[in-house]
């Protein structure tokens, strides 16, 4: 029972926009910290959902994550017509970006539950 309020905490966690957040302070601020701030929450999260349960936490959070940044990147561009597809993020498209971006920081969030195995096999042991 544990286990599942974990895994599903960590879903719930994993439902911030990452990517969203990060292109959209990349643009308004011109700033990269939200992207270093993505790749430490996701790999945090990562961590904690296979330390203490499971990969489900981990794949599913990652596809929601995704999931609600294609759908804010979508009601920004309808609401506020900020025109992100004007050649900010030369030479993608800001759909084409945020597709990138979600699977390149797959890589971090892998080692992080590399890391967390090691771990938990030293508990074991």
């Amino acid at each position: 029972m544990r286990k599942i309020v974990i895994g599903i905490l960590i879903v719930c966690l994993y439902c911030f926009p990452f990517v969203y957040f990060s292109m959209y302070q990349d643009f308004a601020n011109r700033s990269l910290l939200g992207y270093l701030l993505m790749i430490v929450g996701t790999s945090i999260l990562a961590f904690l959902g296979k330390f203490l349960c499971n990969s489900i936490p981990f794949t599913i959070g990652n596809i929601v994550s995704a999931l609600i940044s294609f759908y804010f990147f979508g009601r920004i561009e309808d609401t506020l017509g900020i025109g992100w597809d004007r050649g900010y993020f030369k030479p993608f498209s800001p759909s084409q970006l945020l597709v990138i971006v979600s699977v390149l920081n797959l890589f971090p969030q892998f080692l992080a539950t590399k890391l967390a195995n090691r771990h938990k096999n030293k508990i074991i042991d």
